[in-house]
């Protein structure tokens, strides 16, 4: 099979770990940045350009886009759908987990528990919405934020007030989330990949901060994942229709509470946590 894996730096851990799961299983592989691409728009016959030429022919795509090229790299996937090549994680699929108030109003409406999130836009609904998350602390995040960055934890009223104005300053839209106290730094993070769980982990924030991102220095074990927090892992995939994707998961007081989905997991650090072949479950 012929795979073209979107990744802008093929020396990725998780890019080359997908290239090398792939070749070792006799897949002929590419890797290319999806900002290279040239899109051709035309009339019944959507096409793309690579290096000024027509793309080679490929049978399957993995995109791995990061946050910062989100719209470009979704136009290219869209385009590949257009041109009837699939994609593992379709454009449609990777936005709604990247926006992460969508995803949470997509959960919620399947009966899938979230923490409680409002999303505010005046100086004259703060007081509203602490109220409705239980108040402070508080949790407040930029709705396109990915790997921690953009999660900010804000312990007064006041902090929350002047912390959202000037983000409303600065144009970004937000979203405030109840701090789950119970938690204590800690999370899960599951691998689904096909509509079952590939892999898991228990992250422990470092001391003196409150995201548990490894890149943060935060610490990771591999487990046998509870079943209840299997079952809420697939099944928030399965809403945001992803073939592959990494479900975050606070332990709250009721059962789990799904925090983030990523339509581009991280592999290196679940990898070595767990000890699972991630890559190969993803080439599988």
């Amino acid at each position: 099979m012929r795979l073209l894996v979107l990744s802008r730096n093929a020396s990725l851990y998780s890019t080359s770990r997908i290239v090398l799961a792939a070749r070792s299983r006799g897949h002929d592989v590419t890797v290319a940045d999806p900002l290279e691409f040239h899109i051709v728009v035309s009339k019944g016959r959507p096409d793309m350009f690579l290096g000024g030429r027509s793309i080679p022919p490929v049978d399957l795509v993995l995109p791995r886009i990061g946050a910062s090229i989100t719209n470009y790299g979704l136009a290219v996937v869209r385009q590949f759908d257009m041109m009837g090549i699939p994609v593992l994680n379709t454009a449609v699929a990777i936005a709604r987990s990247r926006d992460k108030l969508r995803a949470m109003q997509l959960l919620t409406r399947k009966n899938i528990d979230v923490p409680r999130t409002v999303c505010a836009r005046t100086p004259d609904s703060v007081d509203y919405a602490l109220s409705f998350i239980g108040g402070a602390p508080a949790i407040v995040k930029l709705q396109q934020g990915t790997q921690g960055i953009g999660t900010m934890i804000a312990e007064t009223p006041q902090a929350v007030t002047s912390l959202l104005e000037t983000l409303w300053a600065m144009g970004q839209d937000i979203i405030l989330q109840e701090y789950i106290a119970e938690s204590r730094g800690r999370d899960y993070r599951a691998i689904v990949v096909g509509g079952r769980l590939v892999a898991a982990m228990r992250r422990q924030a470092k001391k003196g901060e409150f995201r548990s991102n490894l890149h943060r220095g935060g610490l990771a074990v591999g487990l046998a994942l509870p079943k209840r927090y299997e079952k809420a892992a697939i099944a928030a995939v399965k809403v945001m229709g992803l073939d592959v994707a990494g479900v975050d998961m606070l332990e709250g007081k009721d059962g789990p509470k799904i925090l983030e989905i990523n339509s581009s997991p991280g592999l290196e650090g679940i990898e070595r946590a767990s000890g699972v072949d991630v890559a190969g479950a993803i080439i599988a």
